[in-house]
């Protein structure tokens, strides 16, 4: 590695020395968290996005731009998604 490009740990571990950066990035934890779980229910259920769109009346391709995190769902998208593997959404302020 060059001594003017960084990997990407370095550079996000001096990106979060600014406390600006840091809150808002703590902010994201809990849209990648729901999105890793829509994600591990979708596989371990043995669907592909293709099936899940059809059960939530969507494309697949907005199931695929949902995992990339290329939209942000609404609370009642994801009680949607929540329902079609037999869950109910929970939102909890601690």
């Amino acid at each position: 590695m060059s001594k003017y490009f960084k990997d990407y740990s370095e550079l996000r571990r001096e990106a979060l020395k600014d406390p600006e950066v840091k809150r808002e990035y703590d902010l994201l934890g809990p849209e990648y968290e729901a999105i890793g779980k829509i994600i591990e229910l979708r596989i371990k259920s043995k669907m592909t996005q293709k099936q899940m769109a059809k059960k939530l009346g969507t494309k697949q391709s907005a199931i695929s731009r949902l995992e990339k995190s290329l939209i942000n769902p609404t609370l009642y998208s994801l009680a949607k998604i929540a329902s079609i593997f037999g869950k109910k959404l929970v939102v909890d302020f601690k």
